[in-house]
């Protein structure tokens, strides 16, 4: 198991646990926890070295320091499989489709990180807001910059963070600051990897930024090295926009698909994870799912944008691996909360309906699982790494506490919790057991 930065050596904290291992299966009566759901309220969660140690209703003695929530609810931390690191700046951006988009607002902001003293800045800034949102882990996009993956690992890095990230190859159809070459982006690849990968809680992702704009040469490189560094990951984007899949088969007419390309290239594997797919066809879902290669769904970014409506429940059906994503900064929100319910609401717009824990789960312990990290984080159980955070339940004379004064179950309660809240609600981040706000 991975290390974890030095915590208090022995804390207590009190209040209401909720984890979730397992979504409960559709159509289940919620009116109870359903099997997979373990709701334990006004209970002491015990935190030795950075680790759970245990969970029990007695109080502790005098050995462990005490931090009491009564009535606050403590789930583990949130855990997003896809979000740009540079892309705080141009949140929220009015008026264009995913490649108008890159140009006007993505590229012109990622350049400015060739500046490192801009890249550090930003970093820190993009690492305190993970926290600031409940946030304790992420597979985060850095920029082509080299300076830039330095200045994430170590913000992360001095947090204690269970991080994963790389930097951006592309080698063309971008602007000339923003390329490298197929050499350098070898060279740097294996510099960052033996720096970074496994040091702490971190790990190193090839980081390819989408099909078109990486070569043949480079495409075959992150394939390479993806199967040369076992532990490491690969993020990519597939199948967002009806465009940009059209753009895709003009510059790879020998493939299949979008998701083809990648496949050719030896990207495709139970250590990748590719946001979006959108607009996957059959054979798609079946080379997925015989690979084990996650999607990462990131509703408020596929909605904003216009992408697309994403088919949660008919990739899951099919046995494809999913994860939930903000996808900051198309998407709108670092929020998990915000996150998750746009994603009932896309799926609502499908005739789909997902409830409170199947949400939840997959912000947690299935993200965990998509990332191979399910026996560290993403549940409240002991040996595991306790990256957790302490919410309200609502704050006084609000929407949401006239709504849960009326909630008659668990589940009610979570779902107009998921439905209204947000970040505004967090009260404490935990990561290894440290305080970190």
């Amino acid at each position: 198991m991975s290390t974890v930065h030095p915590a208090a050596h022995r804390i207590a904290l009190f209040g209401d646990l909720l984890d979730i291992s397992a979504p409960p299966p559709a159509g289940q009566p919620l009116d109870a926890p359903p099997l997979g759901v373990r709701w334990r309220p006004a209970h002491w969660l015990l935190v030795e070295d950075g680790r759970i140690h245990a969970v029990q209703t007695e109080a502790p003695d005098a050995t462990w320091t005490r931090h009491e929530h009564p009535g606050r609810l403590i789930l583990p931390g949130f855990i997003d499989t896809h979000v740009h690191a540079p892309q705080l700046d141009v949140i929220a951006s009015y008026g264009t489709e995913l490649l108008d988009w890159l140009n006007r607002y993505t590229f012109p902001t990622e350049l400015a990180w060739g500046d490192p003293a801009v890249a550090q800045a930003g970093c820190e800034a993009f690492v305190r807001q993970l926290l600031r949102h409940g946030t304790t882990s992420a597979l985060v996009f850095p920029t082509v910059h080299k300076g830039s993956v330095d200045a994430l690992f170590s913000a992360a890095q001095a947090r204690g963070m269970r991080l994963l990230a790389g930097k951006c190859l592309m080698d063309r159809h971008a602007p000339p600051g923003l390329l490298d070459t197929v050499d350098s982006a070898e060279r740097d690849s294996l510099d960052l990897i033996q720096r970074w990968h496994g040091q702490g809680r971190l790990a190193y992702a090839h980081t390819v930024r989408f099909a078109p704009t990486s070569t043949e040469a480079q495409l075959a490189l992150a394939g390479e090295l993806l199967a040369a560094h076992p532990g490491t990951y690969l993020q990519t984007h597939v199948a967002e926009n009806r465009a940009e899949v059209e753009w895709v088969r003009s510059l790879f007419p020998f493939a299949r698909s979008y998701l083809d390309v990648y496949a050719q290239h030896e990207l495709l594997g139970p250590r990748s994870v590719l946001a979006h797919g959108i607009w996957l066809d059959p054979e798609d879902r079946v080379r997925l799912r015989e690979t084990g290669a996650v999607i990462a769904h990131c509703p408020t970014s596929n909605t904003f944008l216009g992408s697309g409506l994403f088919d949660w429940r008919g990739h899951a059906e099919r046995g494809v691996r999913l994860s939930v994503a903000t996808d900051v900064g198309g998407g709108t929100s670092l929020s998990l909360q915000r996150t998750l319910a746009q994603a009932y609401q896309v799926a609502a717009l499908q005739g789909q309906r997902l409830d409170a824990y199947s949400l939840l789960y997959a912000a947690t312990a299935g993200n965990a699982e998509a990332l191979g990290l399910a026996q560290e984080i993403g549940r409240l159980e002991p040996g595991l790494v306790a990256d957790l955070a302490v919410w309200r339940w609502s704050d006084d004379d609000s929407v949401l506490a006239q709504r849960l004064a009326r909630a008659e179950s668990l589940h009610d309660r979570l779902f107009a919790w998921l439905m209204l809240g947000d970040e505004r609600l967090l009260v404490q981040t935990h990561v290894a057991g440290v305080p970190q706000l």
